[in-house]
């Protein structure tokens, strides 16, 4: 888990590796939620839960949250339907009301501009005070789905002090930018590097700057373990803190990549060591394992360690 550089303070800093989806629509599905491996479970309302079914579904959920014992660690969000739509009032009323003292996070599709987020903001606002809940405990989760969300991710991610992370939604982003492909999460032909790069990149600048979290959307051929391997692998390069998961068996795989191995922990941990003993002693930099060790080298070792003691290494 990537700890935030912004300016302004930080929210807590929630574990994110893997954010797992669950249809809100199911019973089965919500009842296993608690036991998943993965970081965050989210009780999805939108595109997982046909029209006809988003006010059962909604019931469903405030249920859930109501009953279902979920670990202390884990990170519970509800997904809900998008601002443009009119499920969304009532889905951010009645179960913040019913069960807001059970989530964490909202989650917003489809965000385009920083007045989804402002509005999102105002009504939990609202229904806190309202209800007596600790005012701006409930954070927000912005997923950047199209071309205009893109464009103003900026504004987005520092549109209010609850913002947590800014999810990337690749479904609807490659069918409203045109990418031929038809497979969430894979890749077209014809391209020779990776077509999203862009994308990711400035989604993580704009996380940073803001000090909040850049998580990936899902990879949706929950089969194949080697190519959800290596989309993810790409974007954990590229400094993103999470990916979406839609199936159980891809959690595993998810959590390993987004965690540092025991080598790559025990090895941060012993440079940051170093360069704490050579900065007592009056020192600017160490030497470590025949290598010149600055500030700039104990940031980049400080992250990996704050990895590795949110995965338990140091326990």
């Amino acid at each position: 888990m990537s700890a935030p550089s912004g300016s302004r303070s930080p929210r807590p800093l929630r574990p994110r590796r893997t954010c797992h989806s669950v249809p809100g629509s199911s019973e089965k599905f919500l009842a296993k939620a608690p036991t998943l491996a993965a970081d965050q479970v989210f009780l999805d309302l939108e595109d997982s839960v046909a029209r006809s079914e988003k006010d059962a579904a909604r019931a469903r959920i405030i249920e859930a949250l109501k009953t279902l014992e979920f670990p202390a660690e884990k990170t519970v969000v509800f997904r809900v339907n998008g601002t443009d739509t009119p499920f969304y009032y009532r889905d951010l009323i009645d179960v913040v009301e019913q069960a807001g003292d059970k989530i964490h996070a909202v989650m917003l599709p489809k965000v385009q501009t920083p007045g989804d987020i402002e509005m999102t903001d105002k009504l939990l606002t609202q229904i806190e005070l309202a209800k007596g809940y600790e005012v701006g405990r409930i954070g927000i989760e912005a997923q950047i789905e199209d071309a205009k969300g893109l464009v103003n991710v900026e504004q987005i991610a520092t549109a209010s002090d609850r913002m947590e992370t800014l999810i990337f939604g690749p479904g609807d982003y490659s069918a409203a930018i045109g990418i031929p492909i038809t497979q969430i999460g894979g890749t077209p032909a014809g391209y020779p590097g990776d077509h999203l790069n862009y994308l990711y990149s400035r989604l993580v600048v704009a996380a940073r700057a803001a000090g909040i979290q850049a998580i990936d959307g899902p990879y949706a051929a929950f089969k194949d373990e080697e190519g959800l391997r290596t989309r993810t692998q790409l974007v954990r390069a590229l400094g993103l803190d999470g990916k979406w998961t839609i199936h159980p068996a891809q959690i595993d795989v998810v959590n390993e990549v987004f965690t540092p191995t025991k080598e790559a922990w025990e090895k941060a941990e012993a440079m940051l060591a170093a360069y704490h003993e050579a900065t007592e002693a009056g020192a600017g930099a160490a030497i470590f394992d025949g290598e010149m060790v600055d500030e700039a080298n104990r940031k980049m070792a400080e992250r990996i360690a704050g990895q590795g003691r949110a995965a338990g290494y140091a326990a």
